[in-house]
């Protein structure tokens, strides 16, 4: 390692969100009441552009909490807004969360957002965007993925569909254009500006049927559209494939990861491009580890592929609530540096990380 933090949370975490100034939210996912929404600062060798020698505090510092009723399966940081979204079970509703300013450290609830035909829905998925005002992409399924504007609650979009089929992700590929992501592995792209046009899902190709899907969506070269973002889809069995969104019937690339079959069900599946590192993508949600991949030189044979890191911090960290081995729940890369990652796990443990550079661009 170049760099390795580790912070302990007292309950269970399944989310990492960067919010404004480079901070850190993070939330619990237990069953029972009282589950935590904390901003953390992250230590000041993260806030910092370049390396500047040793640092006396290496540690995090919650800024301000608040607890939450139910389970927080998914948290978005609202763009340009003091506000945070918040889902999970038992229903497909969103919580809104306003962080408090500098004098006060509560985070409080401001409201709920209703999903539209979300009755005995499982918990939706949340995907944020400020292009035109503050917008929350969201939705359990295929036929109930809508759009609502935070502040006014008011619907700006609902998807035509008549397809059932459980949602794993979603995202805002730009101001109009949405990516969906269901479960079985078939993509979905929609336009806001065509609200009445019947989403149609095409399966991801040479997908192992089974299997569990979830996709990371990378940035494309700047200065172009929002069709050149690559697209990783990740199946519970360690399958990967690259897609084109031009032609989504067609792969880039694949290989198999050689990681054992998620203990969980695979609710914790999390593959994420790097930001500033081109064609590297991490996956994680197997068991106690994050694996980096170099995608560049695959094609699409489908071999194994070797990581070029593999983070097994969490896995040595003790045992979580079950008395079993730590399970990774989620990572995500830090916005600029670019081989920093941050990971939190069932036990309660949060490492940031930046491995040395071996060779390569990676």
């Amino acid at each position: 390692y170049e760099d390795l933090h580790a912070f302990e949370l007292q309950a269970p975490t399944r989310l990492i969100e960067w919010a404004r100034g480079n901070r850190v939210c993070v939330a619990g996912y237990g069953q029972s009441g009282g589950n935590e929404i904390l901003q953390l600062l992250p230590p000041p060798t993260l806030q910092v552009k370049e390396t500047q020698g040793l640092c006396p505090e290496r540690d995090f510092k919650v800024e301000c909490g608040g607890f939450s009723n139910r389970p927080v399966y998914s948290l978005k940081y609202v763009p340009d807004t003091s506000l945070l979204v918040t889902s999970g079970p038992p229903d497909s509703s969103l919580q809104v969360w306003q962080v408090s300013a500098e004098d006060s450290d509560v985070i409080k609830p401001v409201g709920a957002i209703p999903t539209v035909n979300g009755t005995g829905q499982p918990w939706a998925k949340i995907a944020t965007v400020s292009a035109r005002a503050p917008w929350v992409l969201h939705g359990s399924r295929l036929n109930s993925v809508q759009i609502t504007e935070v502040e006014s609650r008011k619907n700006v979009y609902m998807a035509a569909s008549s397809n059932s089929e459980e949602l794993s992700g979603l995202a805002f590929l730009d101001g109009n254009t949405l990516l969906l992501c269901c479960a079985k592995g078939q993509l979905c792209l929609a336009d806001v500006r065509q609200p009445q046009s019947p989403l149609e899902a095409v399966s991801v190709p040479s997908a192992p049927c089974g299997e569990r899907w979830c996709m990371g969506v990378g940035r494309g070269p700047q200065g172009s559209d929002s069709s050149s973002q690559p697209v990783a889809c990740l199946s519970s069995g360690g399958y990967l494939t690259l897609t084109d969104l031009r032609k989504t019937s067609e792969s880039l690339a694949s290989a198999k990861c050689r990681v054992p079959s998620p203990s969980s069900g695979a609710e914790f599946l999390c593959v994420s491009w790097a930001p500033a590192l081109e064609g590297c993508l991490a996956i994680s949600g197997f068991d106690g580890t994050v694996h980096v991949y170099d995608t560049q030189s695959w094609d699409s044979s489908g071999r194994e592929a070797e990581p070029i890191f593999v983070h097994r911090g969490h896995a040595f960290s003790g045992s979580d609530s079950s008395g079993g081995p730590p399970l990774v729940t989620v990572h995500t890369w830090h916005p600029q540096k670019p081989r920093t990652l941050l990971s939190a796990a069932s036990d309660g443990s949060l490492h940031v990380w930046d491995w040395v550079q071996s060779c390569g661009k990676c």
